[in-house]
């Protein structure tokens, strides 16, 4: 947490729910753990978000909340050094903000979605600090907790409303925005929603959905995962039997009646029995249950009032690397095997040719490099080439990036990952500091790169274009150019620049083939 400032008097609000008292962190009004929703404890475990019931004084606002349960492990991890650190507790509904002042200027609103798999992550990780976005853009951020792992994306009840608690979360979330931001310098008018990953697909599911019709203005989708294939409740039942059975409980209030903690421990079973050599691990997804969300959120993006939203989307160049790089299990990984993997999703005539394809786009490539490209591909690259393709030349364009800034760790071995653009987006290093995917990088080259891709999102955010007097020229991405922007340590706008990656999966890309898999005995079958 930035230092609070003592010689300022601490802001306050007035809210329907109550009186706030935030604090002062260097010149920039700060309201931590805001409650946007009823603790969903007790008899609200996995139902939709309630509202708050409010409180009586003034409540202090000025220190993180707990964030939502999850898997953690002591020492953080090689890549990102952790996602999320105690305290956990269900009672985890709420929200920061930070503003340059309360009062009535009517900024624009940037909301951010963590990502993390569907498992991990908060929007108290000092990362996702909204500093840098009030100061630099005179923008009101908020960043969002939300359910997660087995409290957000699982369902104990077959119940038409009891699906995908964390899209109910997030929801309850945009509406609190726009019936309180005004009390905090902001535009309800004007609110953008950006995320990462997990958070990039939150993002357009809320797009799309009916509940938030004209409450987004746009959004920004980083290395959204849209390649996914979202169960449908059938095929997830298979999935939920499995963690009820690693849970040790028959029945649904069994179920109910277990401490979060124990779902948390279930959660290391899932991952273990649902993981398949060259996937994605992912023990826990969105559901599309035609109720709760009506269509897979990259299709949201397509139709209805969605089709009227500004979008930005991009990925980075490997972002497989993040999941697969450091992995020994997979450094060793054969010809053989990759051309396997490649047969599930182009089928066995096909799978020598393609591996060829990757193999001849990367001089010297080893298996495992394949692997990778596939998967990033696969999951992110081509799926978002996919949106872009459909909304080239609409009247609400979509501005397409890559990242490219090779991190310098281990050897380069991770490429430009997977989550490498975060800290360059904020400009805010040094909120990562534990995170060693960032050693060694050369600062002239690093602070640069962030200026110029920050002040990108900001540009966005108020204008709906993310051009600005410190970068080329960004054109929107179309049917004739395919323009994308580069980010690297020089900034290029490149035409057509995924082409090979869109050419190689054109057939899937043509007959909306970009997440075939089924859950099949608790496992991703593609």
């Amino acid at each position: 947490m930035a230092h609070t400032e003592h010689r300022t008097p601490p802001p306050v609000v007035d809210l329907p729910a109550g009186r706030l008292r935030g604090a002062v962190e260097d010149g920039l009004c700060v309201f931590r753990a805001v409650p946007y929703a009823a603790p969903p404890v007790g008899d609200l475990r996995w139902r939709p978000a309630r509202p708050h019931p409010g409180w009586s004084g003034t409540r202090e606002a000025g220190a993180d909340g707990p964030s939502a349960p999850q898997m953690y492990r002591e020492g953080g991890d090689p890549v990102l050094g952790g996602h999320g650190s105690p305290p956990f507790d269900e009672d985890c509904l709420t929200l920061n903000v930070w503003t340059p002042a309360a009062d009535g200027a009517g900024r624009p609103v940037l909301v951010w979605i963590h990502g993390g798999g569907f498992v991990s992550g908060s929007g108290s990780l000092p990362g996702y600090g909204g500093a840098s976005f009030a100061r630099d853009g005179d923008l009101v951020f908020v960043a969002v907790n939300y359910r997660i792992g087995p409290l957000g994306y699982f369902s104990p009840d077959e119940d038409d409303e009891a699906a995908n608690p964390w899209l109910s979360d997030q929801l309850a979330a945009l509406h609190w925005v726009r019936d309180n931001i005004a009390s905090f310098g902001g535009d309800p008018g004007n609110i953008t929603v950006a995320g990462q990953s997990g958070g990039a697909v939150s993002t357009a599911a809320l797009a799309g959905h009916p509940q938030a019709e004209g409450l987004i203005r746009r959004v920004i989708l980083q290395s959204p995962p849209f390649g996914l294939d979202l169960p449908d409740p059938d095929t997830y039942r298979e999935r939920t039997a499995v963690f009820r059975e690693l849970a040790g409980a028959r029945t649904a209030q069994e179920l109910r009646d277990l401490p979060w903690p124990a779902l948390i421990g279930a959660t290391g079973g899932l991952f273990a029995r649902t993981a398949r050599w060259g996937y994605w691990p992912t023990p826990f997804l969105p559901v599309v249950d035609g109720v709760t969300l009506a269509r897979h959120p990259v299709e949201a993006l397509l139709h209805g009032s969605a089709a009227g939203v500004d979008v930005m989307i991009g990925w980075t160049r490997e972002e497989a690397n993040f999941g697969f790089a450091l992995d020994e299990g997979y450094a060793g990984a054969t010809r053989e095997q990759v051309t396997d993997r490649i047969a599930h999703t182009f089928g066995a005539e096909a799978a020598p040719g393609v591996y060829a394809a990757y193999e001849a786009a990367r001089p010297g490539a080893r298996p495992a490099d394949v692997l990778m490209d596939l998967i990033t591909d696969e999951l992110f690259r081509v799926p978002s080439v996919g949106l872009a393709e459909a909304r080239a030349d609409s009247e609400h364009p979509v501005w397409a990036f890559q990242f490219d800034l090779q991190a310098a760790a281990y050897d380069g071995r991770l490429g430009a990952a997977h989550c490498l653009e975060l800290p360059f987006v904020f400009d805010n290093f040094e909120q990562w500091s534990p995170a060693p995917f960032l050693d060694g990088l050369n600062p002239a080259v690093r602070d640069g790169l962030a200026r110029t891709m920050h002040r990108a999102w900001i540009a966005f955010v108020r204008t709906g274009d993310p051009n600005h007097p410190g970068m080329p020229q960004w054109p929107p991405y179309e049917a004739r150019t395919r323009t994308t922007m580069r980010f690297d340590a020089a900034v290029t706008a490149l035409d057509d620049l995924a082409g090979a990656s869109r050419r190689l999966h054109e057939g899937r890309l043509r007959d909306g083939r970009l997440g075939e898999g089924r859950l099949r005995d608790g496992r991703r079958a593609e």
